[in-house]
This record gives C-alpha cells, sequence and structure tokens, in this order.
C-alpha cells in the first residue's frame, strides 16, 4: 500500500472496519444460505433469503439517506456493525437449538438487511470527509479492493468453518463484526453536516433531485444500472457449469471467484497508478468492455475462455465503479453524500436483483445462451445510446472536478 494511504489513521480505521465488516458478512451469507436449505430442502427460500434483505434497503432508502446526513456517519457505522454481531449471536443462540426456526433466520437476515441499509451510505458518505481530495481517488480505489478481497475470502472462510457446523460459522462472524465496530469508533469525528432542513418529504427526496438535475452523475448511475441488469451473467453460471461447459462443482466455483479476482487485480492497480485524464471516456470504454467480454463468455465452449472472460468483466466493471463512485463523492456536497449515496445503494442493489431475475426469463425464452449473449449485445447499445445522452460524461476529463462538463447536457 502507498505509504501517504498508511500514514493517515482515519483512512487505516476506516478500510480496517470495511474489510471486517465485509469478510463477516460474506462468510456469514454461506452459513445463512447453507442453514435455510437444509431446513427447508427447497430452493426457493434460497431466493427469498436475498429478498428478505433487500426489501430493507428498498423500503428505507429515503431514511437512511436522512440519517448519514444528520448524525455522525462512523457512529452510524459503529452501531450497525453491533447490531449485526448482534443478529449473528442471536442466530448462534437459536439455530442450533432449533427453537429460531426458518421464520427466526429470515427476521435476523431482515435485520441484517437492514443494518446494511444504513451501513452502505454512510461508510460510503463518511470516507470524502476523512480523505485529502488529492488522495481520495486512490484511497477509494483502495477501499474497493478491499472489499473485493473480503468478497473472495469471506464465502471461502464460511465454508470452510461450516464444516465444524453453522455455529462455528455464526460465532466467528459475530465477534468480527463487533471488532468492526470497534474500529470504527475510533474513526475522527467529522465535521457536522451542515444542514439545518427539517427531516420533511422534500428533504428525503434532496438526493434523487440532485442526481437528476446532474447529468454526469445521473448518467454514470444509471449506466452502470442497465449494464450490469443486462450483461450480468452471475444467475446462469450453474447451467454453463453443468450444461455447457459441462465441469463439475470446481468449474462453478472457479467461474464465480472469476470477477471478483479481476475485480481485485484492476483496483490494486487503480490504486498504484489512479485515473487522472479522460474518465469519463475511460468509464464508457470499460462498460463497452464488460458487454464484449459478456458475449464472449455466452459463446465460450471453453472453460479457461470463459474463466478469462469472467475476469474481463470483472476488471472492466471495477474500472466502472471507480469512476462511478468517485464522481459521485467529489461531486456531491457533504450535506447531501448521505441521501445520494442511499440512492446510489439502491440503484446497485436493483440492478442486481432485477438483473438475476431477467437472467432466468430470457434463458427461459431464448435458452442460457442466448439470453447471455443478447444480454452483452443490450449493453453495448447502453453505451451506444448513453454517449448520445449524455455528453457531458464522456466528456469529463478529470474525478477531481470539472464544472464545466458536471453541467453539460
Amino acid at each position: 500500500m502507498p505509504s501517504e494511504l498508511l500514514r493517515n489513521a482515519a483512512f487505516t480505521r476506516f478500510w480496517s472496519s470495511r474489510a471486517a465488516s465485509g469478510f463477516a458478512y460474506h462468510m456469514s451469507a454461506v452459513a445463512i444460505g447453507w442453514q435455510v436449505y437444509a431446513l427447508t430442502g427447497d430452493v426457493f427460500d434460497l431466493g427469498l433469503v436475498g429478498l428478505v434483505e433487500f426489501l430493507p434497503q428498498f423500503l428505507l432508502t429515503l431514511v437512511v439517506g436522512q440519517v448519514a446526513d444528520r448524525f455522525d456517519r462512523g457512529r452510524i457505522v459503529c452501531v450497525c456493525q453491533a447490531l449485526q454481531g448482534l443478529a449473528l449471536a442471536t442466530l448462534l443462540a437459536g439455530v442450533p437449538g432449533g427453537w429460531l426456526g426458518v421464520g427466526g433466520i429470515f427476521a435476523c437476515v431482515a435485520a441484517i438487511g437492514a443494518s446494511r441499509a444504513f451501513e452502505t451510505p454512510s461508510m460510503q458518505a463518511l470516507l470524502p470527509t476523512i480523505a485529502p481530495p488529492g488522495l481520495f481517488p486512490r484511497m477509494l480505489t483502495f477501499s474497493a479492493s478491499v472489499w473485493k478481497t473480503a468478497m473472495i475470502l469471506g464465502p471461502a472462510a464460511g465454508g470452510l468453518l461450516y464444516l465444524a457446523g453453522p455455529a462455528a460459522v455464526y460465532a466467528t462472524a459475530a465477534t468480527i463484526f463487533l471488532l468492526a465496530a470497534l474500529t470504527a469508533a475510533g474513526i475522527p469525528r467529522s465535521a457536522k453536516p451542515s444542514t439545518r432542513q427539517p427531516a420533511t418529504w422534500t428533504s428525503a427526496l434532496e438526493g434523487l433531485r440532485f442526481i437528476r438535475k446532474r447529468p454526469v452523475i445521473f448518467g454514470a448511475i444509471s449506466m452502470d444500472l442497465f449494464s450490469v441488469l443486462l450483461g450480468g451473467a452471475t444467475a446462469l453460471l450453474p447451467v454453463y457449469a453443468k450444461d455447457i461447459l459441462q465441469t463439475g462443482p470446481w468449474g462453478l466455483g472457479l467461474m464465480r471467484a472469476a470477477p471478483s479476482i479481476g475485480a481485485l487485480a484492476m483496483s490494486l492497480y487503480l490504486t498504484g497508478r489512479p485515473l487522472t485524464r479522460r474518465v469519463g471516456k475511460t468509464m464508457y470504454a470499460a462498460v463497452a468492455l464488460f458487454g464484449l467480454g459478456t458475449i464472449v463468455f455466452g459463446l465460450s465452449r471453453w472453460l479457461p475462455l470463459s474463466v478469462a472472460a469472467l475476469t474481463v468483466l470483472g476488471a472492466s466493471d471495477m474500472v466502472s465503479v471507480v469512476v462511478r463512485s468517485t464522481l459521485i463523492q467529489i461531486d456531491t456536497p457533504d450535506e447531501l453524500r448521505g441521501r445520494v449515496s442511499a440512492v446510489n445503494a439502491v440503484f446497485i442493489g436493483t440492478s442486481n436483483q432485477l438483473g438475476d431475475f431477467e437472467s432466468g426469463l430470457a434463458a427461459a425464452l431464448l435458452g442460457a445462451v442466448g439470453a447471455v449473449v443478447l444480454g452483452g449485445v443490450g449493453t453495448l447499445a447502453v453505451v451506444g445510446l448513453w454517449m448520445v445522452l449524455f455528453p457531458g460524461l464522456y466528456r469529463r476529463d478529470s474525478l477531481l472536478g470539472d464544472s464545466a462538463a458536471l453541467e453539460t447536457t
């Protein structure tokens, strides 16, 4: 890690807390899924786990943004991580004994979802307040690499610990969440947001209005939404592993890991060599590469080529994530960052959830190969259309402020 980032104590606490929280979350997700399936034997219940977790985030969007803009964000993160640890402690106490039941597990999952609904925008809005402007893109990229590492290692650790039973996973994850909360509690207090507006419906919608009035931000968020919605192939990986590539569970695991590995490699590269010029064109190129990679994966009949295509997907998506996230945080006033981050989080969650549904529906109509290839073509079409609709985003040169381009439509 660059020495400038190591010397920033607030940032060290920030990324350490985020890493621990992400690791514990992905570790526990493995155990919860296996536990529910073991109890019910119904694949539909696995889908319900994701839905139960996503609904609180969707329903609380306007509330969490207001909270993140009115209270100390570091303390919000601390409380939310502690609550997630408490939810897992409840699972630890109730599931092995059998008294909690599937309904109780879903209740704990909903509590985790609600906590993450507050934690995510608060964490996103916190980083710009502790990062010197010149270091923010590198700090954001390094933080993203930490998150991707947690996404890779967390499920692996959860799967290994599950060999000793779900209680081992819940106990470990709960402990890590509490350590994350203690780390977050030590992040220096940032200046209190200057807003003094009453908490009204109008102020709650201010984040949506701000995004809609900023073509660069709106273009970046919406392009990412539609590219993931159309080009995401994750939901169909089991079909490719079994029926098309004719590999086993190990091949499925390799394909699932490939996007995260690509994203991690790209984030580490961007940490050392951050984007400085032509960021708009770079984002468009990255999304186009995402679409091309999707088409190659859809047509591939050779596992190494499929893994390579998925790795490219992850790397190109990380470029888009870094540009989009930096533009949102840099171009948004601090008093609105919580509300804007909350809207962004819902866009991301919606694209992932609806993307899986879209992939399944398209596969039912066109077959898996047709669905994936059509999704890649659709992503390329989005890139072309967005170049026409959002020329200001295409012309954006610098991440760290380009007010002329910001308002160009």
